[in-house]
């Protein structure tokens, strides 16, 4: 590839990371403020996750630091809202301040 094509590839890599990977910020906000996760899908985030694994491979392959570096990113903001999705969905009830199957107010 020559050498010009191959650094203007590369900005587009690193300005199409950038947007990507900041658009998961505010799910990651908001969840870890409102310390609630009940809307999160933890099956479309263990198949997003697994996609940006593998683009995280093609940029290996591809020796593209971009794709390495805003993947690798990406992909540690979508494991902390599945940990958050995980830690939370733990609360029982009581700790949400919520109804209980029992029937009881607590």
């Amino acid at each position: 590839m020559d050498d010009n094509i191959a650094v203007l590839v590369e900005v587009f890599a690193f300005f199409a990371g950038l947007l990507c990977t900041t658009s998961f910020l505010p799910q990651v906000i908001k969840t870890w403020k409102e310390r609630d996760a009940r809307s999160v899908s933890l099956g479309m985030y263990t198949v997003m996750m697994s996609g940006i694994s593998l683009w995280f491979l093609v940029g290996f392959l591809l020796k593209s630091p971009s794709m390495m570096f805003w993947n690798g990113l990406t992909l540690l903001l979508a494991l902390s809202v599945v940990y958050l999705k995980i830690r939370y969905s733990k609360k029982t009830g009581r700790e949400k301040g919520v109804w209980q199957k029992s029937g009881h107010n607590v």
